[in-house]
């Protein structure tokens, strides 16, 4: 097996307010996964039950009290915070662009990298019409957002891809295309990928595995 993500023992605590106290709630109990490299993972569970706490804890976006997570066998807390967002992509539930144009968007990380990926090539690997490269990114509809944001999100080629419910904002016509678009990017470039839904029927459509956060752990979801 050539497993690429792999969670041993991570627990998480957050703290809410619940009637005006700050309360100490366990999110993530000794948590166990493996993820193998070009695999799709869905992960479904109830509102509140931890599943962007879990992807964000995977590129550091919020740290692990407990345990140890490995991206090809090595410590995450060793990579350098901003290699590891480049080697671990995430792309939201809400699309946020920013300030400028789709180019200026799709730019963004190549700037930071000193990358000389082809604008063009990557617009139109993303789904993103040609004539929308010098658009107003604000301007774009929300669907049209999403596929900015996947597309920036690739411009930094990552090896995993962290997806946290990045259809459901969406009306019908545009979550089927965005959808469409993110399981062939995952075949093309053999992503790995860990997928975050609400929908049951979609999670059954685009994964062969798909685990339910009960109670701080995974379990394997059995239709």
């Amino acid at each position: 097996m050539n497993v690429h993500l792999e969670l041993k023992n991570v627990s998480k605590a957050i703290l809410r307010k619940v009637n005006n106290t700050r309360v100490k709630i366990q999110i993530l109990s000794n948590l166990d996964l493996q993820v193998q490299k070009g695999e799709l993972v869905t992960v479904m569970g109830a509102s509140g039950s931890g599943k962007t706490t879990l992807l964000r804890l995977i590129n550091r976006l919020s740290e692990i009290d407990s345990g140890i997570i490995l991206l090809n066998g090595k410590d995450i807390r060793d990579y350098d915070p901003m290699e590891l967002r480049r080697k671990v992509g995430m792309v939201f539930q809400v699309p946020v662009v920013f300030k400028g144009s789709v180019r200026d968007n799709l730019a963004f990380g190549m700037r930071l990298w000193g990358d000389d990926m082809d604008l063009e090539a990557l617009a139109l690997e993303a789904a993103i019409p040609g004539n929308l490269l010098d658009a107003d990114a604000g301007q774009l509809s929300v669907g049209e957002k999403q596929r900015v944001c996947i597309a920036r999100a690739l411009a930094n080629r990552p090896e995993v891809l962290l997806l946290d419910e990045p259809t459901s904002s969406l009306d019908a016509v545009s979550a089927e295309k965005v959808e469409t678009l993110l399981l062939r990017l995952g075949r093309e470039r053999n992503l790995t990928m860990l997928w975050v839904t609400h929908e049951r029927e979609q999670a059954l459509r685009i994964s062969g595995r798909i685990l339910t956060l009960k109670d701080g752990r995974l379990e394997e979801y059995h239709a």
